[in-house]
């Protein structure tokens, strides 16, 4: 596996944590979180645990990136439709280009 891809891996599986965490071990369990899972979606993650993630995102990543500057450029339905694969992508394309 390349180094990127375990960079992927590792990201996911923290972003994973986050999810768990903000929506609770409970509800987490009843539902598949995989990369292409949509938060609003799949995850029926609500405008308030989602702050909650971004902010656990930004604390554990955010010196590298921004963020909250990466979501506030997007359009609605990009927000809507936001998967953990594009949050993984976004944190590993900025910290491969932070180097």
């Amino acid at each position: 596996m390349d180094s990127i891809e375990k960079q992927k891996e590792n990201i996911f599986e923290t972003l994973k944590k986050f999810i768990t965490e903000v929506i609770g071990e409970d509800v987490a369990e009843e539902l598949t979180i995989e990369p292409e899972s949509v938060f609003t979606r799949d995850l029926e993650m609500d405008s308030i645990e989602i702050v909650s993630f971004a902010e656990k995102v930004k604390a554990t990543y955010g010196d590298n990136i921004d963020f909250n500057g990466w979501l506030s450029g997007m359009e609605m339905d990009q927000l809507i439709n936001l998967s953990i694969n594009d949050v993984v992508n976004y944190i590993v394309d900025a910290n491969n280009s932070n180097k």
